[in-house]
């Protein structure tokens, strides 16, 4: 494996990198946010800038990561351990696939259960819609649209104004939170419009 040519591409949505490991609820939101999407590496022995610094206790770092994937991860997530030696120095490559399973859940330390998901080089909080349709994409339902008033409308916006926000969609179909969680899961499921998760906002688009 070519560390040096992944710590050129820098963190995103597949990549992270770790100093060392501090906190498995830190580490086990990060796994979750990679299981929860198409699955990611921790480069474990490299500063944020990444800079090399090498893993001091291989072994400890193993046991923080294997913690927190069993005790702080539902379901319980399976990484698996490369070494690799840069410049002398042992990084410690932990891969984290893409999950069947979803969504997967991490223990934050207020003794909640949270899902995460990977927006850039950030693990951030999903919102209902998102979980919803991580549900539903690994339960692989069938999704039925009838195309009513509410879907034509919906579209109809998005062709001209292409975007909306879930307030948005309330205060135009003119119906309640939920109704409109449900409506916009239903055609995020079915191809016709798509989830943009920022970390300041989630907002839909039509799948031109």
């Amino acid at each position: 494996m070519n560390v040096k040519r992944l710590i050129f591409e820098g963190e995103g949505v597949s990549l992270d990198f770790k100093k060392t490991i501090t906190s498995c609820e830190k580490i086990a939101r990060t796994m979750v946010s990679f299981a929860n999407n198409r699955g990611g590496k921790l480069l474990i022995g490299v500063a944020d800038d990444g800079s090399i610094k090498g893993v001091k206790s291989e072994d400890e770092e193993r046991y923080m990561i294997t913690k927190a994937a069993h005790l702080f991860a539902r379901p319980a997530l399976d990484p698996s351990f490369e070494e690799v030696y840069v410049d002398e120095k042992l990084v410690l490559v932990v891969e984290i696939p893409g999950s069947n399973l979803k969504p997967h859940y991490a223990l934050a330390e207020d003794g909640k259960w949270w899902v995460y998901v990977r927006v850039k080089d950030k693990s951030v909080l999903a919102s209902k819609i998102v979980v919803d349709v991580l549900k539903r994409s690994a339960s692989n339902e069938g999704v039925l649209i009838e195309y009513s008033t509410l879907e034509k409308t919906l579209l109809e916006y998005l062709d001209k104004t292409v975007r909306i926000t879930i307030k948005e969609c309330c205060e135009l179909l003119k119906i309640s939170r939920k109704r409109a969680q449900q409506l916009l899961v239903d055609l995020i499921l079915s191809g016709i419009i798509r989830i943009n998760t920022t970390e300041k906002e989630e907002f839909y688009t039509a799948v031109s």
